[in-house]
């Protein structure tokens, strides 16, 4: 588990799928176990207030953002109201979502070349490709994989990258779109068929 102050009233917490089996959750249990849920919540914001040294009171607002290859990045927002303030208490306001694309990091261009290369052999042409920071990101939507298992997916795309806890909204807004869409189909064509 990872966690990140962002500014002075709001943080953030990454765990991966390992994170929460170490828990005693799966993915399943997330959207149906909710007394369960509730106390993972709970345990992360005490233990998110230590690591950060934030203290916890008021309305914490939090927005967790299940990735389908890396885990599950939690938005947290503290709301303070003076009058309104205990001792010891706060309150949370869970919103979930899950992310229907597959993001991975890529540490060289030459990687992105081979992954296309196994992917198009399992008809995947989809995809987007971003770089920032030095890196290379490929974007898959899951129904780009078709008949493909997500496992065996995420099996091929390990080999060659990792699972990126970066959004796409963060992609869109600081990285650069090197290919739009079938960036899968169009590097093959590009860099494999010569």
């Amino acid at each position: 588990m990872r966690m990140e102050r962002v500014s002075e009233n709001q943080f953030t917490i990454f765990l991966t799928f390992e994170d929460l089996i170490e828990r005693g959750f799966t993915t399943e249990d997330l959207w149906q176990d909710l007394a369960s849920v509730q106390n993972l919540f709970s345990d992360m914001m005490f233990e998110a207030s230590y690591e950060l040294g934030i203290e916890l009171e008021g309305l914490l607002l939090v927005q967790v953002q299940l990735m389908q290859a890396q885990g599950m990045h939690v938005f947290v927002t503290q709301r303070v109201e003076p009058e309104s303030v205990e001792d010891d208490f706060f309150e949370m306001k869970v919103t979930m979502d899950e992310s229907e694309n597959l993001l991975f990091v890529f540490m060289d261009f030459e990687h992105v070349i081979q992954v296309a290369s196994r992917l198009s052999i399992l008809d995947i042409t989809g995809g987007t490709l971003y770089y920032m920071d030095d890196r290379y990101y490929v974007v898959i939507d899951e129904s780009d994989l078709h008949d493909v298992k997500k496992e065996d997916f995420i099996a091929i795309m390990s080999e060659f990258s990792i699972p990126s806890i970066i959004t796409i909204p963060r992609l869109e807004e600081y990285g650069k779109r090197i290919v739009s869409e079938n960036a899968v189909e169009q590097l093959v064509q590009s860099f494999c068929n010569k």
